[in-house]
């Protein structure tokens, strides 16, 4: 998410992952304007089987971020459970605990950095309905 930012040095990114993380950043970066380009790369026949199910014909396209991401009313929001360059992590302190979130919303364009504090006495009180 670091070439997102403005800001951060950061201007690309290269790398190899999941084709779950990958929407995941192509949802972030269509956020805030960014693009990306992703090949899926299935080892088994299984796994081709599962992309021709979900309609992906050709395994080997070059899908786009329009590919991965077909809307343009995203937002997408992350809190870090361990250390990065763009948030701090979980810190636990008696009787709760600290959260960096991002939340990102691409209608507006708009980053939003999160420090929030959370008090186990009070979450202890809540209750689902």
């Amino acid at each position: 998410m670091e070439c997102c930012i403005e800001g951060s040095g950061v201007h690309m990114v290269v790398g190899t992952g999941g084709a779950p993380e990958g929407v995941l950043a192509a949802a972030a970066l269509k956020c805030v304007g960014g693009d990306m380009q992703a090949r899926l790369k299935p080892e088994t026949e299984e796994e081709i089987r599962r992309c021709h199910e979900m309609g992906i014909a050709d395994v080997n396209q070059v899908l786009t971020l329009n590919d991965l991401v077909r809307t343009d009313d995203v937002i997408f929001a992350a809190t870090a459970i361990t250390r990065g360059n763009l948030l701090n992590p979980i810190q636990y302190f008696p009787g709760g605990a600290r959260t960096h979130t991002i939340v990102m919303r691409s209608k507006t364009g708009t980053v939003r950095f999160l420090d929030t504090v959370h008090m186990d006495h009070k979450l202890k009180t809540l209750k689902a309905k």
